[in-house]
């Protein structure tokens, strides 16, 4: 009896291909009688060669596994190349120059903006600092200029000397107070007012002007800003992480070039400040 039993449980582990090579086994054996030590021999040989049977014919957890891993990786790789690729994945590509110009010398003695025009001499600037530009040998995409009298006058001179270039006039680049300086000054105190109605202008021109490259743009660009030295120099430590309540303590002449590089990593160099050295010496002012 525990022979058969021993069968039975062998055969419903092994599956359909196993029984059969049992069930021819179990048959010879019961078709000629033997002894005591046939029966202990036939036992033994179930204990191990039985097993070896039930071994080969089924698969091992090893394999099993390894086709499903295999199936799996199949599968990643399928669903990998169906995916649509992302145009230049959405990052910046090229470069972006800013050529912030200051204004030239302008009449301080005028009653309001309007009378506040350029002098002899800082129209002599303007046209000094238009040929430098065009010497440069760039492709300057857009003339951007302040909306004041002094600064409309200096980038409209300038661009006789850049044909093709784009003017564009903007109130948020007009003169100002941007932040209070640190350390204070005796000379010059705007009130609280201007401060914070000033500062917030030249900020936003900041935001607008003075950032990496649009992802849509292929080639590195060069855009030429005229305005005030208040506004070129908080640009300046804006652009370069710097506290802006140092602005103050930079100086620039008239018409001088100052030049920020943006990369589309979003880092910032600049490449001049305040570069006048194509103006002779006794054309040089500050005010």
């Amino acid at each position: 009896m525990s022979y058969r039993r021993t069968l039975k449980l062998i055969c419903g582990l092994a599956g359909g291909s196993t029984v059969v090579v049992l069930a021819a086994v179990a048959a010879a054996a019961e078709a000629s009688p033997r002894g005591e030590e046939e029966e202990k021999e036939k036992r033994s040989w179930w204990s191990v060669g039985s097993f070896a049977v039930l071994r080969a014919a089924q698969p091992t957890t090893r394999d099993l596994s390894a086709n499903r891993t295999n199936g799996k990786k199949k599968e990643k790789e399928k669903a990998t190349e169906d995916l649509p690729s992302e145009p230049d994945n959405g990052k910046p590509k090229a470069t972006r120059n800013i050529l912030l110009i200051r204004h030239s010398q302008y009449n301080l003695g005028g009653n309001g903006d309007k009378e506040r025009i350029l002098t002899a001499l800082g129209r002599e600037q303007a046209e000094l600092t238009g040929q430098r530009l065009a010497a440069l040998g760039l492709k300057y995409d857009t003339l951007v200029h302040s909306s004041m009298s002094r600064a409309t006058e200096t980038a409209n001179i300038i661009s006789k000397h850049l044909q093709g270039v784009e003017l564009v006039s903007c109130d948020l680049l007009r003169e100002g107070a941007p932040i209070e300086p640190v350390p204070p000054v005796t000379h010059w105190k705007p009130d609280a007012v201007q401060y914070h109605e000033d500062g917030a202008r030249i900020e936003a021109a900041f935001r607008r002007y003075i950032h990496r490259a649009d992802v849509k743009q292929k080639e590195d660009s060069y855009e030429i800003i005229v305005c005030h030295a208040n506004v070129i120099r908080y640009f300046v430590c804006r652009a370069l992480q710097f506290p802006p309540e140092g602005w103050l303590r930079m100086g620039l002449n008239n018409g001088s070039i100052t030049w920020l590089t943006i990369r589309p990593s979003g880092r910032v160099a600049l490449r001049t400040l305040g570069d006048s050295g194509f103006m002779p010496v006794d054309k040089l002012t500050r005010t």
